[in-house]
């Protein structure tokens, strides 16, 4: 199953907060900066997929259109 982009951010916090408290021995600290790094590449990923995502939905006619959530849903 693939990891979610909020449970990434998760992680990513919790590996920064360690990091910053300085209580990390180097080669721990190494460790945790290689899997924070990689959890940083996946949601710049995810994020850039969403985008693209959301881009192609509002791309009509070749123009890229004003998306407005009460006249969608009818609110």
């Amino acid at each position: 199953m693939e990891k979610s982009f909020e449970n990434a951010l998760d992680e990513l916090e919790i590996i920064v907060k360690e990091l910053e408290s300085g209580n990390v021995e180097l080669d721990d600290a190494i460790n945790k900066y290689t899997e924070a790094m990689k959890l940083v590449k996946f949601c710049n990923e995810k994020l850039n997929s969403a985008t693209k995502q959301v881009n192609e939905i509002l791309l009509e006619n070749g123009k890229l259109q004003e998306f407005d959530v009460e006249k969608e849903t009818g609110e």
